[in-house]
C-alpha cells in the first residue's frame, strides 16, 4: 500500500513539550525503527523520537547493569525492539526479549540490565528523567532529539 501525503495546509500541529511550551509537529509522519536505532550507537543515552498526549516515545540503547533508582511521580513502558534484558526489583526480576514490554509503575526501585546490547523503546511522561531519583553519570536530563 503506497502512504500519500495529506494536503498542504500551512498549519501545523502543535504538541505541550512541558508547562507552557510548545513545539511545532510535522502531521503523521512515518518513521522507520531501524533506522532511527542506527542514528546513535551509545549506551544509556534516550533519544526522543515522538510526543503524543504529554508523554515522550524514547529510544534508547543499553549493555550492561544501569542505577537502582524510581519515578516517583511517572509509569515507565519498556518495549523490547532488539535483544533482550532482564528487569531487576528488589524482589524479583522479569526477563524481557523482543516484542515483549513491562510497565514500571510510578515509585517502583527498578534497574534494567542487559548482558549485551538491546534496542528499546520508552514510554513515558515528558520530562522524566532516565535517573529518576538518582544524578550520576548515566543522567541525561535533556535528551537529543531524533
Amino acid at each position: 500500500m503506497e502512504e500519500t501525503q495529506p494536503p498542504e495546509t500551512g498549519d501545523s500541529l502543535r504538541a505541550l513539550n512541558g508547562p507552557g511550551e510548545c513545539a511545532t509537529m510535522e502531521p503523521a509522519l512515518k518513521k522507520n525503527l531501524d533506522a532511527l536505532f542506527d542514528q546513535f550507537s551509545e549506551h544509556w543515552s534516550p533519544r526522543i523520537v515522538a510526543e503524543l498526549n504529554g508523554q515522550h516515545v524514547k529510544l534508547v540503547k543499553f549493555q550492561g547493569p544501569f542505577v537502582w533508582h524510581q519515578h516517583d511521580d511517572a509509569d515507565e513502558m519498556f518495549l523490547v525492539h532488539r535483544g533482550s534484558f532482564r528487569m531487576e526489583f528488589r524482589d524479583r526480576h522479569v526477563e524481557l526479549g523482543v516484542g515483549d514490554f513491562l510497565v514500571v509503575p510510578r515509585g517502583v526501585e527498578h534497574r534494567p540490565v542487559a548482558d549485551a546490547e538491546v534496542e528499546v523503546i520508552l514510554f513515558e511522561p515528558a520530562g522524566t528523567v532516565n535517573t529518576g531519583d538518582v544524578a550520576d553519570e548515566k543522567t541525561v536530563a535533556e535528551p537529543e532529539r531524533l
